[in-house]
């Protein structure tokens, strides 16, 4: 059976992570607020940020940047997002 968690992303018990998803407390705490579909999630928004905004993550400022917009998003705070985008409408 798989491991539940009260997502603090979308406000309700979902599956959880299987193992952290980072090493140290960071991680630890992802693994028990972080959902697999908000993990999920935030990977695709990492990817769209790193590649709109031309991020080297050889760059320190680039990876702190990205570390700020995971620690929002995962809250459920308002982060950057690539410029463009356009998030799908649920119908």
């Amino acid at each position: 059976m798989a491991r539940m968690v009260f997502c603090k992303h979308f406000g309700e018990e979902l599956e959880g992570l299987e193992r952290p998803p980072l090493p140290g407390p960071k991680g630890q705490k992802i693994f028990e607020e972080v959902s697999k579909k908000a993990w999920q999630a935030w990977q695709a928004e990492q990817t769209m940020l790193i590649n709109e905004k031309q991020l080297s993550l050889m760059d320190p400022e680039a990876r702190k940047y990205l570390q700020d917009q995971m620690d929002k998003y995962l809250s459920g705070e308002n982060y950057d997002r690539a410029e463009g985008f356009v998030p799908q409408q649920d119908d």
